[in-house]
């Protein structure tokens, strides 16, 4: 199999140009769906999803937010076992799970689940002295997200936590950061506060405490490589703490990375133009706590 592969829900591997949606499905037309998305690596021992039950546990979440019956785990399981037995490429890849609401004037076919798979091109790393590799760091730019941090406590309907396939503001903001000449954008509140990135979680070292934003009242998709981060920080004896990070503190903290599952933690250098503390060893043990 090459850089892409295509596996639909009932039907199994597909060719990757096979037409497997039809126009008048929901999650397309207006984005009435969910996703997920994961790491794959293959190597002599074949191809493994890391943190896969992870990632169907919060693509589940997510579908029960949105009334979606989707698939059962055994059925996504049996489709990335199919997947994974077609995929041979070594070296690392994004596999993304697609759930739909289905045809807008067929009802009766039902939620439109599948997967893809797509060669993840190599990143540019160094590795410390301590072993861990460290990726190229970013130049990043605050954006506003319009609302406090407490904007989605009483409002469900706002999908807070959902990773829905309306994702037409992250990709917008992702674009503005690029039009500004950056890397990569950090979403703060109008109350003043830190959130994530457009497409990654977001983690700050401050005085040897690790800290990221909580979710719930702010909207924060749960992010299973931050809590992985969370948990191996624990593990190691590291302070950590789940709290509300003023924007302020990502310029006097000791580093701040956006993390994500496919290309893991990257650090900030500089945002909005001023530098930030960054400690190639402590990079280097943020990736680890994150396995890469």
């Amino acid at each position: 199999m090459g850089s892409h592969l295509v596996a639909v829900m009932g039907q199994g591997v597909v060719g990757p140009d096979q037409p497997v949606i039809h126009p008048d499905d929901l999650g397309f037309a207006r984005g009435d769906g969910c996703f997920d998305s994961a790491r794959v690596v293959c190597d002599d021992t074949g191809a493994r999803v890391v943190n896969l039950d992870e990632h169907l546990d919060r693509l589940e979440r997510s579908a029960g937010q949105l009334d979606i019956d989707g698939p059962a785990r055994s059925q996504w399981q049996e489709l990335v076992d199919q997947a994974l037995a077609a995929w041979t490429t070594p070296g690392e890849a994004t596999i993304k799970f697609v759930l739909t609401r289905g045809r807008e004037w067929d009802r009766e076919a039902g939620p439109l689940a599948l997967l893809t798979i797509s060669e993840k091109p190599a990143a540019t790393v160094r590795t410390s002295s301590t072993g861990g590799q460290i990726t190229r760091g970013l130049h990043a730019i605050t954006l506003s997200t319009g609302r406090p941090s407490d904007a989605f406590r009483d409002a469900p309907w706002l999908l807070g936590g959902v990773k829905t396939l309306s994702y037409v503001i992250n990709v917008a903001a992702a674009r503005e950061a690029r039009k500004r000449g950056a890397d990569d954008a950090v979403f703060v509140t109008t109350d003043g506060y830190a959130l994530d990135g457009p497409t990654s979680g977001l983690v700050v070292v401050t005085n040897g405490v690790l800290r990221t934003a909580p979710a719930g009242d702010t909207g924060i998709l749960a992010s299973v490589t931050v809590d992985e981060v969370m948990a191996a920080a624990e593990c190691d004896q590291m302070p950590t703490r789940v709290e509300l990070v003023p924007v302020e503190d990502l310029f006097t903290a000791d580093g701040v990375w956006l993390v994500s599952s496919s290309r893991g933690p990257s650090p900030i250098v500089e945002l909005d133009g001023r530098p930030l503390s960054v400690d190639p060893e402590l990079t280097a043990q943020i990736a680890r706590y994150a396995g890469f």
